[in-house]
């Protein structure tokens, strides 16, 4: 099928070619229209190191290194089975489970910002502040670490981050489009009738020399 069959075939099913991607987009819509709401909570920490302390004329570059794989290792720690499991009791949660997290750190810098998000405004902010207080507490009774410093506490989230009902109904729209699309090209390779001249000289590699009219009885 070429180019031109195509888009002839789609304007011959135009009304279906609209119609389906309207109907998928409304049940797409439907659907997230009754998912709850989530919210997130960010705040940013800053890593201190116990050499921090020490006066030195510069920063060596194995300073540098080291400030990195702190902060490296305070994420990864921040995402641990224990830390999760304090924070939980900290705020009077059984488990995290509902709650997802998202850390982000610096090559250059020790700024670590964690981003919680959950179905409760006010508990996830409580939850992202648990978790840097935690992180400390561990991190400084595990690693080289003085502390981890609050730079923002997380607060209480107004809007809400989601989910997004707009961009799932425009992939809904854009399914039933490709749905309708498909439809239309299966429809057409199942379809072996002979329609016109040149499809007749295709199957058989022999000229068309005249055709019979339509008549109308």
């Amino acid at each position: 099928m070429t180019l031109v069959d195509l888009l002839a075939q789609l304007k011959k099913h135009l009304l279906m070619v609209i119609i389906l991607p309207i109907i998928t987009g409304l049940i797409v819509f439907g659907v997230a229209w009754f998912l709850p709401n989530e919210y997130t909570a960010a705040t940013t920490m800053y890593v201190l190191s116990r050499s921090d302390d020490v006066e030195r004329e510069g920063v060596t570059t194995q300073d540098l290194s080291l400030g990195q794989m702190l902060t490296s290792d305070v994420s990864t720690l921040m995402q641990s089975d224990r830390v999760k499991k304090d924070v939980a009791e900290a705020v009077g949660l059984q488990n995290l489970d509902s709650y997802k997290f998202s850390i982000t750190s610096s090559t250059t810098t020790r700024v670590i910002t964690l981003a919680v998000t959950g179905k409760d405004p006010e508990m996830t902010a409580q939850v992202a502040n648990a978790t840097v207080a935690t992180v400390s507490q561990v991190a400084t009774e595990v690693m080289q670490i003085q502390s981890v410093n609050v730079i923002d506490a997380a607060s209480v989230p107004t809007i809400p981050s989601g989910p997004r009902r707009l961009m799932f109904t425009a992939v809904g729209v854009f399914a039933g489009l490709f749905l309708a699309v498909a439809i239309v090209i299966i429809r057409d390779m199942l379809d072996t009738r002979v329609r016109n001249g040149g499809e007749a000289e295709q199957i058989v590699n022999v000229p068309v020399v005249g055709h019979f009219p339509a008549i109308n009885a």
